[in-house]
């Protein structure tokens, strides 16, 4: 089957996030308050879902599920959801876990918090390298601890690299007792080489840090490039726990639910008592994500093959209309971290100022990215490439016309 990634879709009056939570979240809009563009067009390239439809064998497994028209509560107890994980993981990254490891959450972000939450006393400290997901302080913050920030540093090939002197320093805090690390990394993009995963592993466990390993992003690289799991380079490390759902690739992120695998039976027993799910689960989301795992690889292959089209559009696009500004193409995932510093030196909020002078939403600086973000943007590519377009052209002109102006 030929999937079609050109398809505009109509997502309003579906109670989005993306279509209908930017207003009072991330533009933090009064209520009644207007915007200068018509919000039916506004070009959305900020919350990190895709433009996307799922693929067609998730959605029949979906209506299949459907049919059986009862939808009580329910457990994992067939095993299948499991196996056809398992089997994913084995093709995918020639890794595999114990299936006694395996508890489950609504997402990860419910994860992070219960873990920071579990793993870190009052007084302690999370380590973790910036830019980051805002969700990382976020946990910090639901537990009342302090988190600590390595910044990434960028070689000259522009690439974002580890700065590993840092990175100890800050691991030797005695008070530092938990390191969360995004593999692959967001919002720049990095697919870890294992190099550099054995000497975070190497640092990690030399100073008895527990580790959390992000790997919501695992299977959304460029084409040609693999993942590597911390599990597979860890496998006897007690003190290592790996989040990792089908929801970002495969858009299904509103079906609510992750795997959390945790090393130690200790901690797994405590998390799995203080699971606020209590153990349920979603019906539909079982059957989506398995269905993902067993029948969703080719709709991946065709999808990676048309991100790599975007992203080198977008290459194409900032060289010959804006080469002022700075970007790597990114290794993984669907958003390109791009800094306008030198394009826009005067603006502050680039937010607020390409919601209203371009009509896009997208994401940008410390208050989304924790810290060393500053004059960077994320922009979402996960979208039919006449949107990217739309939203790139709107990008320019509004540059240009500022500048224009201030000049």
């Amino acid at each position: 089957m030929t999937y079609n990634f050109d398809e505009i879709i109509d997502r309003r009056n579906t109670n989005a996030v993306n279509t209908d939570g930017y207003r009072g979240g991330i533009l933090r809009l009064e209520p009644g308050e207007t915007l200068p563009w018509d919000e039916d067009d506004y070009v959305r390239m900020w919350v990190a879902d895709m433009e996307f439809a799922a693929a067609p064998e998730i959605v029949d497994a979906i209506r299949a599920r459907v049919d059986r028209r009862i939808f009580g509560y329910t457990g994992m107890y067939d095993g299948g959801y499991i196996r056809a994980l398992r089997s994913w993981c084995r093709e995918m990254y020639d890794w595999d876990f114990k299936p006694e490891e395996l508890c489950f959450t609504p997402g990860i972000v419910y994860a992070l918090k219960q873990l920071v939450e579990d793993l870190v006393p009052q007084g302690g400290k999370v380590l973790t390298m910036t830019p980051a997901y805002s969700q990382f302080l976020g946990a910090c913050e639901y537990s009342g601890v302090e988190l600590l920030r390595s910044p990434l540093r960028r070689d000259g090939t522009g690439r974002f690299v580890i700065d590993f002197a840092d990175l100890e320093r800050r691991a030797a805090d005695p008070d530092t007792k938990l390191l969360l690390l995004c593999n692959p990394h967001n919002p720049t993009g990095r697919v870890w080489t294992e190099e550099e995963l054995c000497e975070i592993a190497r640092i990690a466990c030399g100073h008895g840090l527990w580790i959390v390993s992000d790997e919501i992003h695992c299977d959304l690289l460029r084409s040609g490039l693999r993942h590597t799991p911390m599990g597979k380079l860890l496998p006897d490390y007690d003190k290592l726990v790996t989040c990792m759902s089908a929801s970002k690739t495969f858009n299904i992120a509103g079906l609510l639910l992750s795997a959390v695998l945790i090393r130690s039976e200790d901690e797994r027993k405590r998390f799995k008592a203080r699971a606020k799910a209590c153990g349920m689960l979603n019906p539909l989301s079982l059957a989506a994500h398995q269905a993902a795992y067993e029948r969703g690889g080719e709709w991946l292959r065709q999808l990676k093959a048309y991100l790599d089209g975007n992203f080198a559009l977008l290459g194409r696009f900032l060289r010959d209309e804006l080469p002022e500004a700075v970007y790597t193409a990114p290794e993984a995932t669907y958003l390109a971290w791009v800094d306008l510093r030198a394009c826009l030196p005067d603006v502050k909020d680039y937010s607020d100022f390409f919601a209203k002078k371009a009509g896009v939403i997208l994401e940008g600086g410390n208050a989304f990215f924790v810290d060393d973000a500053e004059g960077y943007v994320r922009l979402n590519l996960a979208m039919p490439r006449a949107l990217v377009e739309k939203g790139l052209c709107r990008m320019r002109d509004a540059i240009r016309e500022h500048n224009s102006f201030e000049s």
